[in-house]
This record gives structure tokens, sequence and C-alpha cells, in this order.
């Protein structure tokens, strides 16, 4: 017995002295922390671009979120609007920010509600115009006592305070006629803008799509804690799967990390998918079993003060590939890495898309699911990935070559859904497809794999701010059969 223990502790040291794979979770590391001098220069360079974009004559004007009803008097967490959030770092309900432009003269001022005790006793304390002026840097802070009268000023062509009658007035607006996010995201925005007459009324979206797409150092601190949090959890959720009976158990164990790590919240609702589930793209419901064999699917992210990480890793329960789950992997890895060599200042997310289909239809070739390379959509029905930042699915143009600071997502999948065949279109070359895939189909039906990184664009090529995950499959092997000690 002595001799098998002594044996087991050789073998383990063996393995951790040479191994490329970590052998413990790695613990998020101590968040950013800036200066109060920091922040307000950051602040200030941003509303600085935003002016600068802003046509002579014209006037901002940003509203706070409002808070959204979960039922009867509860409302869900209040979240800030993004972009007031991010030209103030203020996260407090009934702000507005309004910043005006004449000539080479730019104005800014920010709307806040007093300070009331007796709000406070039950809902917390709200910023002193100080605070708020220390948090902003902004100069000028205003009671909200003044809105309406600041609103009629501009309903009625009037200057407020002093200040200038714009020509042009800028609003969060949806994008199109169309846009149902939009509007139910920019809903008092849109009524506001309605209200208007005599003024030419721009869309501010625009504006802070370009600026947002590029991240600063500033920004890319806060991104890689969101996602150094998300790596933590990822982990953790590793090391215990083997013992969890049900997906809850196994989402339970993400999001304790985040909140343990002082996350906000996460970035958008867990998918944490076993077995068939990793089927499902958007799969969040959590109610299935955690079965010996399966492959387990977690895309995940956490926020943090605004950033969200977007991270997926699948892995057998176990610990262990089987053949067949090993063949899907390394197609949708194989793909993943063909990318992110080419992706570097210059080119396009669709020439990064193509790639990655090209890899992809290729590797189903080979395992003989499909006949022709057009035929991968049955199989990969996404694009490649999105850009990423304040929101999950970040503002941004795609058409846009690569530049240095954008941040998006890498993430490749392959979903063999038991039904896939049975919504191709009853044709006598779809049944003569289907009679010709079947037995790989059979083979391979019910593996979902899908791996997603966040990638930084720098002046040669991308960095990966999630490289200290486990990826390679016989990392993630490794790694777990390190855990089982």
């Amino acid at each position: 017995m002595k001799k098998l223990v002594a044996f087991a502790v050789i073998l383990v040291f063996s393995v951790s002295a040479f191994a490329d794979f970590p052998t413990s979770v790695r613990v998020t590391p101590p968040a950013p922390k800036f200066t109060d001098a920091e922040r307000q220069a950051e602040l200030a360079r941003r509303r600085s671009e935003v002016a600068a974009k802003m046509a002579d004559k014209s006037m901002l004007i940003l509203f706070s979120a409002e808070p959204k009803i979960y039922t009867n008097d509860v409302d869900y967490v209040f979240r800030q609007e993004n972009n007031l959030y991010y030209l103030t770092n203020l996260k407090q309900e009934n702000a507005t920010l309004v910043i005006t432009k004449d000539g080479a003269t730019v104005n800014e001022f920010v709307f806040l509600p007093n300070r009331n005790p007796q709000f406070e006793t039950w809902n917390g304390k709200r910023y002193s115009m100080d605070e708020a002026a220390t948090v902003s840097g902004l100069k000028t802070v205003v009671s909200t006592d003044k809105f309406k009268e600041f609103i009629d000023a501009v309903k009625g062509k009037q200057a407020f305070a002093g200040g200038i009658v714009p020509q042009t007035v800028y609003l969060l607006l949806p994008k199109s006629e169309g846009d149902n996010d939009g509007e139910r995201e920019f809903r008092q925005e849109s009524e506001f803008a309605r209200s208007l007459t005599g003024y030419k009324i721009e869309n501010a979206q625009p504006i802070f799509a370009d600026l947002r797409q590029i991240k600063s150092p500033y920004e890319v601190k806060l991104l890689q804690h969101a996602v150094d949090i998300t790596t933590e959890a990822q982990m953790r959720a590793m090391t215990m799967a083997a013992s969890a009976k049900m997906e809850y158990e196994v989402q339970a164990e993400v999001e304790y990390t985040f909140r343990r790590r002082n996350a906000d919240f996460w970035g958008y609702p867990s998918i944490v998918g076993c077995g068939p589930n990793a089927t499902t793209l958007h799969y969040e419901e959590s109610e299935g079993p955690v079965t010996p064999g399966n492959l387990l699917l977690m895309d995940v992210g956490a926020e943090y003060d605004h950033y969200t990480a977007d991270v997926t890793r699948t892995f057998p329960v176990n610990g262990k590939f089987t053949k067949e789950q090993a063949d899907i992997y390394r197609i949708v890895y194989d793909a993943q890495e063909a990318v992110a060599k080419a992706a570097k200042p210059g080119v396009t997310m669709a020439d990064l898309g193509k790639i990655a289909s090209d890899v992809i239809s290729d590797g189903l070739m080979k395992l003989g699911l499909i006949t022709e390379k057009s035929q991968y959509r049955t199989f990969y029905m996404h694009g490649l990935g999105h850009w990423l930042g304040m929101n999950v699915h970040d503002v941004g143009r795609y058409g846009v070559p690569l530049k240095p600071g954008m941040v998006f997502t890498n993430e490749p999948g392959i979903y063999i859904r038991e039904d896939a065949l049975n919504y191709l279109p009853d044709t006598p070359e779809n049944k003569a497809l289907i009679a010709k895939v079947r037995p790989a189909f059979e083979k391979y039906k019910n593996i979902g794999v899908r791996i997603e990184d966040d990638m930084i664009v720098t002046d040669t090529g991308v960095d990966w701010l999630t490289k200290n995950l486990p990826r390679k499959l016989e990392d993630i092997e490794g790694f777990m059969a390190s855990q089982k000690r």
C-alpha cells in the first residue's frame, strides 16, 4: 500500500512538473484600482472626444436608465445606461448629462436629485453634489429641481442658465424604424425627440459606437478583471462537475464565484448545458442532469464595473473526451486557432468568419457529416463572434477593418442536434444527403462544442484575454485529472 501511495505521489509530481496546463484553480487577481485623478482624466478624455464629433451649435442630452419593474413594487437591480456611465461613472437613477458645443466652447453639466434623508433611510445613500463631481470630474452638478426648467427651455427654444439655443439635438435613439430593441431601451428618448420642434434631431448612437469600439488601457484593465473572474468560475466548475447531479449545481458554482469576487452581476444569463442541451445555443434553463460520459458546455461571463466577459468552455464531465467528442472538439479548436493566427489590423470580421467556416466545413466533410462544404450551416449556425465591452454584444461596426484596441469574441462551434436532419426540406437531394450522412450522424449526434475566447487587437495580431483558462483538449483533461487527487 505504501508503495502505491509513493508511486502516486511521484506520478502527480511528474505531471505537475512538466505539464503545460495549470494544476490548480487560478484565483482572480485583485481588482484594478484608479485614483480620482486617473478616473477623472479618463472620463474627461471621453467627453472631449464625444464633443469633437458633435456639430457646431449642438446639444447632447443623455438620460439615465429607467428602473425596470420585476413585479408589483419590486424592481430589477438598477443598471445605469451604458453611454451615460461611459462619460460620468455615475450609477444613480434620475441623472441627466448635457453637453453643449458652440464653436470652440464646450459646456457640460449633469442633473442629479438632491439628497433626501427619508429616501436614503429606505433605499441607501445618494451622491452629494460634491461626491458626484469627484466621481465624474464634472465641475457643474445641478439639482433636478431645475430639470423641468431645462426641459421647458429646450422645448421652447430658449437658453437655459445663460447657455446656447442649439440648432441640433443629439439623443440616443433606435437605429431604425424596425429596431425593436432600441425602441424598448430608448423609450424616453424617443418620446422626448417627438416632443421637439424646430431642431435637427441626430442619433447619438453612432458617436458612441465609434468611440467605444476602441478600448482604452483603462477599459482593458476592467475588461481583463471581468475575464479573470470568469476564468476562475470556469475552472471551479471544471473541478466540481463530476460530483454534480444537475446543471443548476454547476451554474451555482459559477455565479457564486462571480459574487465572491465582487462582480456586479453576469453580463448575460449563464448557459450551462450537458449532453444534448449543449446543442441549444441559448440554453438557459439549467434543469438537466449532469451525466458522466457527456460533454458540459458553459458559456458564462461576469460583469465588472459595466464591462462583461464572454467565455465558453466545453469539457467532459468525467474529465476524459471520448473519440467522437474529441473529433468534434479538435475541429472547433482548429477553427479558433486559424482565426487567431489571421487576426490583425486590416482584416475584417467577415474575413475571420470565412476562415472559421472553411475549417469547420472541411472537418465536417472528413467526418462524413456533410457531403458538400456549403452544407456546414446545418451544424454551425451562428457567426464567428462579436464585439465585446459594456455590452456582451457591444456596439461597433462590423464592416470596418480591425484596429488596435478592438475587442472581439472568437467562438466557433459545432452542434449535432438530434433532430437536425428532420428539418431539411423534403427534396430528392436532401433525401440522398441524409442517407449518406446518417451513419456519421448517428455516431456524433447530441454532441455540442463551442470554444469562446476574448481577444484584443494589437499592432501585430491579437492578445488572448482568456489565455489563463485551459483550452487545448489535452490541457483540459490534464487540469481536470490534477483536481481528482
